[in-house]
């Protein structure tokens, strides 16, 4: 039995096991978890029990479909992000961006009763790093729109870590407003039709108080953003499995030129092309003014394709400055109380106001 066949199995014989935790079921104005096949309503919307994930059935745009297809590719590809290094390599990424919230206040005295919205989980590797030990005292909720959330139910209940999954539009969750404590959208806003929609849609259903955590891809110089959107074009032709051997292409290009370790000096700023002077290693500057061709010493071609293919595969990624998502989050009434602006993205903390 090949890989992919003994990874369903499990997952099979995993959500046989599980039932919607109470919480969720309150959330969704139920007291009973529906059967396998069984569809229930929830603010409007018609959700059906599959494989124990309750998943609704709101059709979504073809460019957020494409997205979807692509993600769920990328998630099963699970030797491309679960070896350590490159859990090391996103948990020392995620604190550099977001600090060690483990040991902020507002989630340290968090109560049992908070619900923590993963929007956009993915696999929920990246709630696990950032989050720790401190997901087994709250009440994880999980939302993807793809398949991956399977994923991140088999990856929960692996590591004995008790958490809600549904399969649904981050844009149009079937919650009640104001309800949930916390909201982390770690690189899943910019994977809709809209950003801002999509963030002001999630303010919506964050308790006055609460804190929304959130990643948004950063607009990058004129070379760079041609490249991304002729490559990411070129891919939309071709299925998830034909786009991730290209992209390995371009994975492996990006790896030697990175073990050349040569440095560039920039004479002077190059303003019309946004490249600022100064010392800079030969494949960082392709990496952030010519095309995404991310490398790192301590991962492997599938990991490093995993990234690349990330970036790439996606119809939908958009790019943002900062001062849009600042007045966005203004607008949303989230008060932004931790921004780190990098040359890959701006990384927000904020605090719906009371």
């Amino acid at each position: 039995m090949n890989e992919s066949l003994n990874q369903s199995a499990t997952f099979e014989a995993v959500m046989a096991r599980s039932t919607l935790p109470e919480w969720l079921l309150a959330l969704l104005g139920h007291d009973r978890a529906p059967g396998e096949g069984e569809a229930v309503t929830a603010f409007g919307q018609t959700l059906t029990m599959q494989s124990g994930i309750l998943r609704t059935d709101l059709e979504t745009s073809a460019k957020q479909t494409q997205t979807a297809d692509a993600f769920s590719y990328k998630w099963a590809q699970r030797r491309s992000y679960e070896g350590s290094s490159r859990k090391t390599q996103l948990r020392d990424w995620l604190t550099e961006r977001y600090g060690d919230v483990t040991a902020e206040d507002w989630l340290q005295n968090a109560p049992e009763t908070c619900v923590l919205l993963d929007a956009g989980c993915g696999a929920g590797v990246s709630a696990q790093q950032l989050f720790g030990q401190v997901l087994s005292r709250i009440r994880y909720l999980g939302v993807d729109v793809s398949d991956a959330v399977e994923i991140a139910a088999q990856n929960f209940a692996d590591q004995g870590i008790a958490g809600g999954f549904m399969q649904a539009d981050i844009t149009r969750l079937p919650l009640p407003p104001e309800s949930v404590d916390i909201i982390l959208a770690e690189g899943s806003l910019h994977h809709t039709d809209s950003t801002e929609g999509a963030l002001k849609s999630l303010a919506l259903l964050l308790k006055p108080g609460g804190r929304f955590m959130f990643y948004i891809y950063k607009k990058k110089g004129p070379i760079r953003e041609f490249t991304d959107d002729d490559v990411r074009a070129k891919l939309q032709e071709m299925t998830p499995e034909e786009a991730w051997n290209e992209v390995m292409a371009l994975s492996k290009l990006g790896k030697a030129i990175g073990e050349l370790d040569v440095e560039l000096e920039v004479p002077e700023d190059v303003a019309l092309l946004e490249i600022p002077a100064g010392p800079i290693n030969l494949q960082r500057f392709l990496y952030w003014h010519v095309f995404k061709c991310f490398y790192h010493p301590d991962l492997d071609l599938d990991e490093i394709n995993h990234i690349n293919f990330d970036w790439y595969a996606p119809r939908n990624a958009h790019r943002q400055t900062s001062d849009e998502v600042r007045a966005w989050c203004a607008n949303a009434g989230l008060h932004v109380e931790r921004e780190v602006v990098e040359d890959a993205g701006i990384t927000i903390i904020s605090r719906k106001g009371q």
